[in-house]
């Protein structure tokens, strides 16, 4: 069976076309459109009338894509710029309207819970570890023990709503680094209680931009988890934090929808790394919409 999942997100909407079996799936087609749905309002509570233009002009290039493969079923994900605001189910419905596309709103457990099954595709989870997928609206911390979910939670520290919310200096100053990581301790109640771990697992997004950086090559093809050297991870955290807009946006691997809030991503994995005393990091290409193919098959 063909099946399309389209994951909208606060920044981008991805599009994952594969075919489905009974333990796995092929994947056909995989894309993604900057968006920025969460931009003017998603401090506000709202959608804006501009963000939902840009998001039905990404749906007619994937209604388009999802057409030409034949896919049969569409399942639409909605994250935390819709399930936040106010307009958030309107948007939906007129997504339905135009698209012929249903979009089910989820909380941010439902969401840590489907990274969590997504990043299961591609990793055995033998040590004790802390997913972290970096979202515009929010970012999703799982942590795993003996191979399975002990805790999870949904923080909204997302880094389109750090760039709204702070007039953050170019490049980010002492200052406001101290501004940054005061709010994510503000925000961080739901993980405060997690214990120290050995290894955190990056879900696709920045990390994998992370992963370009490091490397100056795409990300590699395929559903495996990818080492990270911890030593240029950090040195590649440092420059990102300290480089202006105008390094970023000379920077070859840095994708335009990431360009201003990067040194946000970046100074956060940095306080993750340090508060969970973190020794190995890893990339997983599979994240959210990986996972809603997992359930869809159970």
């Amino acid at each position: 069976m063909r099946v399309a999942v389209i994951d909208l997100g606060t920044n981008t909407f991805n599009l994952l076309v594969a075919d489905v079996h009974s333990t796995g799936f092929h994947t056909v087609h995989n894309s993604k459109e900057s968006v920025a749905l969460g931009m003017g309002g998603i401090n506000h509570g709202i959608i804006s009338e501009e963000a939902q233009q840009r998001a039905f002009s990404a749906f007619e290039k994937f209604k388009a894509i999802c057409d030409e493969h034949q896919v049969t079923q569409i399942l639409g994900i909605g994250t935390s710029a819709i399930r936040d605001a106010s307009n958030g189910k309107a948007f939906v419905s007129a997504l339905k309207s135009r698209f012929g596309i249903d979009v089910e709103i989820i909380d941010g457990l439902k969401e840590a819970e489907l990274i969590y099954q997504g990043v299961s595709w591609s990793h055995d989870f033998k040590q004790s570890s802390i997913i972290m997928d970096i979202g515009g609206g929010s970012t999703e911390f799982i942590r795993i023990e003996s191979g399975k979910p002990l805790q999870s939670c949904s923080l909204n520290i997302g880094v389109s709503r750090a760039v709204q919310l702070f007039d953050l200096s170019d490049p980010i100053s002492k200052k406001d680094q101290e501004i940054l990581i005061n709010w994510f301790e503000e925000q961080a109640e739901g993980i405060h209680h997690f214990e120290a771990c050995e290894v955190l697992i990056g879900a696709s997004g920045s990390f994998e931009t992370f992963y370009e950086m490091v490397h100056e090559t795409p990300f590699p093809p395929g559903i495996e988890t990818i080492h990270l050297n911890r030593s240029e991870l950090d040195a590649t955290l440092e420059w990102i934090i300290a480089s202006t807009h105008a390094d970023r946006e000379s920077h070859p691997f840095i994708i335009p929808i990431r360009r201003r809030m990067a040194p946000i991503a970046a100074l956060k994995t940095k306080w993750v790394l340090e508060k969970f005393n973190i020794q190995e990091v890893v990339i997983s290409p599979c994240s959210l919409k990986e996972g809603v193919l997992k359930s869809f098959i159970r």
